[in-house]
């Protein structure tokens, strides 16, 4: 087995750990807030939000450091945030005062739930050096592939994450992620990487990074109105109990990974711009109607779907940016892209947290009014192709 193959196999069981960990968290984090200790969806929707700010932060710190200092040794330092993250909730459980332990949890771990555990919802802040890395160890022809089977694999882990949380009291549930998410740092340890050696004051695809930060910030806008609050919608709405919203929550993830097999056949058939309009398009359309019927069976089967359509295009638009971004500075422009899109869905989580308190609509009427927005950017700016960014650099290996 070469060194690149075996690097695969290294990430793909980092991520199994993360994602199984990162489903529980999904799955608990609002029955704890919402249930265990009596919060209101204000309160959720503010954790919410600081976690993506954190998120946010974090991810671009470390996207600079993966470029400057090496992807290895930043994976292995922001892998551990998880289960630290998981150990800080367990230990404010114990508090009379717990939220500024759970602030500090929801920052670390990244619990935000913004975008799909598939696009690196709880645990978020690894996601830009995760698919620069995946983008080191692939060809551009066979990338699209790559990524869309470690985003199929992180999100039916996360979904049997989720599934498996019903076993679990909500506190035990932490303990189990915190367990989980430590063993999978061990897989990291036989990865071997390029290094490179890019100037960290230049940054020369600065035009190509903005068009997807811009891209981002609305994809994050319409992600932080809806994916956090997808839980909480059934939790409120239908009084949905745990268990039965853990199978739920497994069936949707499930599909959801499951369409991202399709990704390179979708990418075949549409292209980067047509599989963005089509897939995002027809959930938005989906999620309009969510909060009109308040009829349990239609809900489901539309809860079911539009995570699947949302994420079904996104290992062709993480293909899109390597593709026309040095890959000296893949780091750097994922994680300013992640920043921007966390900083805008950091203020629409909190928008929706407050909103759903009052007008429960009003966040599902406003994401399908920004989608549309999103979707004609991507044709403006990306309908004509942009020349290629070279796919080597200045490269020394990594042990």
């Amino acid at each position: 087995m070469n060194d690149s193959r075996r690097s695969l196999w290294a990430i793909g069981w980092f991520r199994v750990s993360r994602s199984l960990a990162a489903g529980m968290i999904m799955l608990g984090f609002p029955y704890l807030i919402l249930r265990t200790l009596h919060y209101g969806a204000w309160t959720l929707g503010l954790l919410y939000a600081v976690a993506g700010i954190g998120t946010a932060a974090l991810g671009l710190g470390f996207g600079f450091l993966a470029d400057v200092w090496g992807r290895k040794p930043t994976m292995i330092l922001v892998g551990v945030l998880l289960p630290i993250s998981a150990g800080c909730v367990l230990l404010s459980l114990r508090l009379a005062h717990p939220l500024p332990g759970l602030y500090a949890a929801s920052i670390l771990g990244g619990f935000s739930a913004t975008g799909s555990l598939m696009g690196g919802g709880v645990g978020g802040a690894a996601q830009p050096i995760q698919s620069a890395v995946v983008a080191d160890l692939t060809h551009l022809e066979k990338r699209t592939f790559y990524f869309s089977l470690f985003t199929f694999i992180s999100g039916i882990f996360a979904a049997l994450g989720a599934l498996l949380g019903r076993l679990f009291s909500v506190p035990n549930m932490f303990l189990a992620a915190m367990i989980i998410a430590s063993v999978g740092l061990l897989a990291l340890l036989p990865l071997r990487l390029p290094r490179y050696r890019p100037n960290p004051r230049k940054l020369a695809s600065r035009k190509v990074i903005g068009k997807f930060s811009l891209t981002g910030a609305l994809n994050g806008f319409t992600q932080g109105l809806i994916t956090p609050f997808l839980i909480p919608f059934f939790v409120l709405v239908f009084h949905v109990e745990r268990p039965q919203m853990a199978i739920y929550g497994f069936i949707s993830g499930s599909l959801g990974s499951l369409a991202l097999l399709a990704a390179p056949l979708l990418e075949r058939c549409f292209g980067f711009v047509h599989s963005i309009a089509v897939t995002r398009g027809l959930g938005a359309m989906l999620l309009i109607i969510l909060p009109l019927e308040h009829w349990l069976p239609l809900a489901l089967g539309i809860y079911f779907l539009t995570p699947a359509l949302r994420v079904m295009a996104l290992p062709v638009q993480q293909t899109a940016l390597s593709e026309r971004v040095n890959a000296d500075e893949l780091g750097r422009a994922l994680g300013l892209n992640q920043v921007a899109r966390l900083a805008a869905s950091s203020g629409a989580i909190a928008f929706t947290g407050y909103m759903f308190d009052f007008a429960l609509e009003v966040p599902f009427f406003l994401y399908g009014a920004i989608m549309v927005l999103n979707i004609y950017l991507y044709y403006r700016f990306f309908r004509q192709p942009d020349s290629p960014a070279p796919e080597t650099g200045d490269t020394a290996i990594q042990a």
